[in-house]
């Protein structure tokens, strides 16, 4: 096993959240506007060597109720679709995963696929189960779990009619 690498100073940077943010309109427009042949896989990182397929994740601003989309690393766990919030290992849970606590009945898009999902938080076993099988497939979820002194929460999106 290999030393997590030291947690980059960058990830405090009131900008960082703008860039991702920026980042993430752009990988939603292309995939959206390719039905995911551009922007469906994460060669970022871990993902370098071994892409992970990307879904987009619409969700509802618990206040507002502005419609969002963000695009998320995902596995697929039987009938079920599996997303983690990493958000590289901030202190803080990511707005989506609030939002999805707060309105968990959303929808997904997988290529070209829009699916009526219900998102629910993995409980601890369920967790122990799923988390070696998303390390597996995109690595650095471990590294991220290792910067930050929170519990990355899994998230099962389960159909739904």
């Amino acid at each position: 096993m290999t030393a997590t690498p030291p947690r980059p100073t960058q990830l405090d940077s009131p900008l960082l959240p703008k860039i991702f943010k920026v980042m993430g309109r752009a990988q939603v427009w292309t995939y959206r506007r390719t039905g995911g042949r551009i922007g469906g896989k994460w060669r970022i990182g871990a993902g370098f060597r071994k892409p992970v397929p990307t879904l987009l994740l619409e969700h509802r601003g618990r206040t507002s109720g502005t419609i969002y989309t963000t695009p998320l690393l995902y596995i697929t766990d039987g009938p079920d679709t599996i997303v983690v919030a990493s958000q590289g290992g901030l202190p803080k849970h990511p707005q989506w995963y609030r939002n999805l606590v707060a309105h968990p009945d959303i929808h997904i898009q997988i290529g070209r696929t829009r699916h009526p999902v219900r998102a629910v938080t993995a409980d601890p076993q369920q967790r122990a189960r799923l988390w070696p099988m998303l390390v597996d497939a995109y690595a650095d979820f471990d590294t991220y779990q290792a910067w930050t002194e929170r519990e990355i929460p899994v998230v099962i999106l389960r159909p739904r009619p």
